[in-house]
């Protein structure tokens, strides 16, 4: 068996990801053999109901039985133990790699797990505030980043084999460091969902306003808060738990602008207001450009 060449994939976990992960080999690269399993007996049942991969296993071991790459798509939180239960299962030549959302702490899980094995953190930066076996679908990698942290050392080779296979599956790849990465998605990922969940709990909690009311009216912006909050719960709080230096260093800098824009309102400071309004709008349609999201009305949404 080769690590440069990936024919058979075994997929751990068969929710969003995982799900979406199957169904994207099915449909873009047909000449590799997917095998998957899940801890729950629902979720197996599930995935061989939509054919998320070719086989179904009752068990992790059945699943990893001479494949090339193993792609873990469990929540970071439960990374260690699961590895650790099927360790001895593992190919000695497999590419090991996850899609989790913090990339330091699951590099350390896998090492301390599989110290002999070949092992590539990758985080697609794709998703739906949906969940479970149902919620896949092919096309959810199609045009989006998919960072590969290699830990120093890694053979290039193997490397450039992962790569493909994202770029095969319809993500564009990017290099980076562990720590790096991790700080970026604590900005860009961990630090928004956060506000989401703070504010829609926020709203929920508020004696002067009803919740029929905060419903009522949620096109007001609480809306698109919303659908951030409905994300996976099991997922953010292993997220925030095993990210928690980046959430917490940006979270303080976010604490601080903040309070700036506190400071900002109360004085009448219109011109400060203005400015930073501007510079995020300019960003909005940075992200546009980059084909990151829709330029349509609405973000998109059909009426």
């Amino acid at each position: 068996m080769s690590t440069h060449s990936i024919k058979r994939v075994a997929i751990i976990g068969l929710g969003l990801l995982g799900g979406s992960v199957g169904l994207a080999i099915r449909d873009r690269a047909f000449d590799m053999e997917t095998t998957g399993f899940d801890l729950d007996p629902d979720v197996r049942v599930k995935a061989k109901e939509r054919m998320l991969v070719g086989t179904v296993c009752e068990t992790a071991e059945e699943a990893l039985a001479g494949v090339d790459l193993v792609v873990l798509c469990i929540p970071v939180g439960a990374m260690a133990a699961a590895v650790q239960s099927f360790a001895d299962a593992v190919p000695a030549g497999a590419i090991i790699s996850d899609v989790g959302s913090s990339k330091q702490s699951v590099l350390t899980h896998l090492q301390s797990a599989l110290p002999d094995h070949t092992i590539i953190p990758a985080h697609p930066v794709a998703g739906t505030e949906e969940s479970g076996p149902d919620a896949g679908f092919s096309s959810l990698f199609t045009n989006r980043w998919c960072i590969l942290t290699p830990p120093e050392g890694t053979d290039p080779q193997a490397l450039a084999a992962l790569e493909l296979f994202w770029t095969r599956l319809g993500a564009k790849t990017e290099i980076m460091d562990a720590q790096h990465h991790d700080l970026v998605l604590a900005v860009t990922s961990h630090i928004p969902h956060l506000i989401a969940f703070t504010i829609v709990g926020t709203a929920s909690d508020l004696e002067d306003v009803t919740r029929s009311e905060v419903i009522k009216y949620s096109a007001g912006g609480f809306r698109d808060f919303t659908r951030i909050a409905a994300s996976d719960p099991t997922m953010w709080r292993d997220v925030f738990l095993e990210n928690k230096g980046a959430v917490l260093e940006m979270l303080g800098r976010f604490t601080e602008d903040l309070t700036a824009l506190q400071r900002a309102i109360r004085s009448g400071d219109g011109d400060s207001l203005f400015e930073l309004f501007e510079r995020t709008r300019t960003i909005r349609r940075s992200i546009i450009e980059q084909g990151q999201d829709d330029a349509a009305p609405d973000f998109g949404r059909d009426h």
